[in-house]
């Protein structure tokens, strides 16, 4: 066995403890969370209900944007039901397909499958066209965190598993910003 063979589990050894934290000290510095003007949305749930600004007021909310074709939206609904599972206290949380009404079968399907916790509502015309109340947002997946006063405080274009989720509201609970998100792995 060489000397660097030898050496290599030592060095494997100590740097372990630095590799696997990757939370910031205590007494990190912290941006305060900006936020924009409250924002006025109404989707139509596949059952007939709402899901608006009104019906989510009070409490973080958490809107996952999906698609019923595409895999990694399945796996945002799932992350999403094992978010609101966990999540003391409550948040409310929602679903909205980007597709248009004709597709309502195929999101019935999708609901049906997915068996989501939360409402599950048809996009707008606007919204899956990337205008509307969420501009710009026509990726799937991608969620958004409201504030209780339904104001947009977080915003990821891609995958975002039950862990990177629960860690961006604990931190716009306590004021922070939350950290940039890493991918998702599939044991959330």
């Amino acid at each position: 066995m060489t000397r660097v063979s030898r050496a290599l589990p030592l060095l494997l050894l100590l740097a372990a403890p630095s590799a696997c934290s990757s939370a910031p000290a205590p007494d990190a510095p912290t941006r305060s969370v900006t936020r924009g003007p409250r924002i006025a949305f109404s989707y139509e749930t596949i059952d007939g209900e709402a899901l608006s600004t009104n019906t989510v007021a009070g409490r973080f909310t958490v809107i996952a944007f999906v698609a019923t074709y595409d895999d990694s939206s399945h796996a945002q609904a799932r992350f999403l039901s094992t978010l609101v599972k966990r999540h003391v206290p409550r948040i409310n949380a929602g679903l909205v397909v980007l597709e248009p009404p004709h597709h309502k079968l195929l999101v019935e399907s999708f609901a049906h499958v997915v068996d989501p916790p939360y409402p599950v509502a048809m996009a707008d015309e606007a919204t899956i066209a990337g205008a509307g109340p969420f501009q710009g947002l026509h990726h799937v997946p991608s969620v958004v965190v409201l504030d209780p006063e339904g104001r947009e405080a977080f915003r990821h274009l891609g995958l975002a598993s039950a862990d990177a989720l629960g860690a961006a509201l604990r931190a716009l609970q306590q004021g922070k910003m939350p950290e940039a998100q890493k991918p998702a792995s599939s044991e959330d």
